[in-house]
C-alpha cells in the first residue's frame, strides 16, 4: 500500500511537529526540574543569591550562598575567549570563502572543523599540563607591565594562579580554541552565500578584492557572524571539564583580573559533584540553583543568536 503525496506531506508535517514539541517539552521539563529542586535551598539562603559572593554550605541549616562571583568569573572568561576567537574566526572564514584557492580552502576548513570534534576533557588536559606552564611567565610579565589591559589586578606577590599559569588567562585561551570552529563554520557558510551579482558589480566599478569584501561580503554576512559569535558565547558559558581541570586546584579568589583564579558556574558545580550525592538534599539545591541560572542564560544567548540569524536570512 502506497501513500499519496498529500498523505506523505501530512505524515511528515506531523512527525516534524511532534519532534519539535518533544524537544520543547524536554527543555521545559529540565527548567521545571531545576526550579523545583532549587526552590528549597533558595528559601533557606541567608544571603542575597543574586548579589552575594559568599559560599558556605557547611551547615545545611544555615546556608549562605550567592552567584555574584561565579557569574562575574563566567562572564569575564567567556568574554575574554570571545574577544580572542571572534577576530581569528572572521579572518579564517573570509580566507576560506573568498581568498583561498579551492584546493587550499577545503583542507583548511576541515582542519578548523576538526577542532570541534576534540573532547573538552582533552582541551582541559592540554591547558592544564602543557599550556599553563608555558603561559605562566607570560602571565607574570603581562600582569606586571600591562595589568591595566586586563582590568584591575591584585597583589602580585601572593597569587599561585600567576606562578602556575592556572588562571582565567589560560582558561580563556583554551575556550577561544574550543569556540573557534563554531564561529568559523557559521560565518564562512554565510559569507559564501553573498550574491555574486553584488560582488561582480563592485569589481566592475573598479573595487579591489578587500573593497569587495568590505562593501558586499561583510554587510551581507554581518548578522550570520553575530549569530555565530553568540552561539560560541553560549558554548563558552557552559563549558565545564576544560575549565574544571585548569582551575580545579587554584584557591585564590577572583578580584577582577584574568590573571586570577576562581570558578565559573559550570566548574563550581563540577567541583561540588561529591556533595550533590552524599550530603543533605538542600545543599544539592544550592548547586542546582546556580545551574538554573546557567540554564536560563545559555537559553537566552542561544535564542538571541537564532533570532539574529533568522533576521539576517530574512533580510
Amino acid at each position: 500500500m502506497t501513500l499519496s503525496h498529500n498523505a506523505e506531506d501530512r505524515l511528515f508535517r506531523y512527525a516534524a511537529t511532534g519532534s519539535s514539541a518533544l524537544v520543547s517539552a524536554v527543555v521545559a521539563a529540565i527548567g521545571v526540574f531545576l526550579l523545583l529542586r532549587a526552590a528549597p535551598a533558595l528559601a533557606q539562603d541567608r544571603a542575597n543569591f543574586l548579589t552575594s559572593r559568599a559560599w558556605d554550605l557547611a551547615d545545611p541549616e544555615r546556608l549562605v550562598f550567592g552567584m555574584a562571583e561565579l557569574a562575574l568569573v563566567t562572564v569575564l572568561v567567556s568574554a575574554f575567549a570571545l574577544a580572542l576567537a571572534a577576530p581569528i574566526a572572521l579572518g579564517v572564514a573570509l580566507f576560506v570563502s573568498h581568498y583561498a584557492p579551492r584546493a587550499v580552502a577545503a583542507p583548511v576548513a576541515r582542519m578548523v572543523d576538526l577542532l570541534a570534534a576534540v573532547p573538552s576533557i582533552v582541551y582541559g588536559l592540554w591547558g592544564w599540563l602543557f599550556l599553563a606552564p608555558k603561559l605562566a611567565p607570560l602571565s607574570q610579565w603581562l600582569a606586571e607591565h600591562a595589568g591595566w589591559l586586563f582590568l584591575f589586578h591584585h597583589d602580585l606577590g601572593s597569587p599561585p594562579s600567576l606562578q602556575t599559569g592556572r588562571n582565567l588567562f589560560t582558561t580563556g585561551i583554551v575556550l577561544a580554541v574550543m569556540i573557534l570552529p563554531v564561529i568559523t563554520a557559521i560565518s564562512r557558510e554565510v559569507f559564501a552565500q553573498t550574491p555574486h551579482e553584488q560582488m561582480e558589480a563592485a569589481l566592475a566599478l573598479g573595487a579591489t578584492k578587500w573593497e569587495v569584501v568590505r562593501m558586499t561580503v561583510l554587510p551581507f554576512g554581518r548578522n550570520g557572524f553575530i549569530a555565530g559569535t553568540m552561539l560560541g558565547l553560549g558554548r563558552a558559558l557552559g563549558e565545564t571539564m576544560a575549565v574544571y581541570l585548569i582551575l580545579a586546584t587554584v584557591a585564590t579568589k577572583f578580584s577582577w583580573s584574568v590573571f586570577d583564579g576562581g570558578s565559573t558556574i559550570a566548574s563550581k558545580i563540577a567541583l561540588g559533584a561529591g556533595e550533590l550525592d552524599v550530603n543533605h538534599g538542600v545543599i544539592a539545591g544550592a548547586y542546582i540553583a546556580i545551574g538554573l541560572v546557567l540554564f536560563v542564560v545559555t537559553f537566552v544567548v542561544n535564542s538571541v543568536a537564532r533570532f539574529v540569524a533568522r533576521r539576517g536570512s530574512a533580510a
